[in-house]
């Protein structure tokens, strides 16, 4: 029997580029910022086979807004990390909200077929 223990201990610890951000001179409004990134890839931690996806993300910012292109080299930087799909929604919250303190998120990946199962993972805060 094989055995995913251990796989992804130290996930939250995992290093990736700084996620820089624009003061928001609308802080007084409430709106939508929708992104999407077509094009993002991860690693099977178990077979090292490559994971495709689409990140959805709707946030309402406060302060400071996400900063695109360092948002690209971030999400770019998991293309060779063994990673599961429910730990890379995630992580990609937490470092998100870390790094713009946004009202309100919500986070959603859309994994392409593998083994004929989509996988779908949304994670809010």
């Amino acid at each position: 029997m094989k055995t995913y223990k251990g796989l992804q201990k130290n996930i939250r610890k995992l290093k990736t580029p700084k996620i820089e951000t624009w003061q928001n001179q609308y802080s007084d409004k409430d709106y939508n910022i929708h992104l999407e990134f077509a094009e993002f890839t991860c690693v099977c931690p178990k077979t090292g086979l490559p994971d495709f996806a689409k990140i959805i993300i709707d946030y309402c910012p406060d302060k400071d807004c996400i900063e695109l292109k360092s948002f690209k080299e971030y999400l770019f930087s998991f293309r060779n990390v063994g990673v599961f799909h429910e730990h890379v929604v995630n992580k990609l919250l937490e470092d998100f909200v870390a790094a713009c303190k946004p009202r309100s998120i919500k986070i959603t990946g859309e994994f392409n077929l593998r083994g004929g199962i989509k996988t779908t993972v949304s994670a809010e805060a």
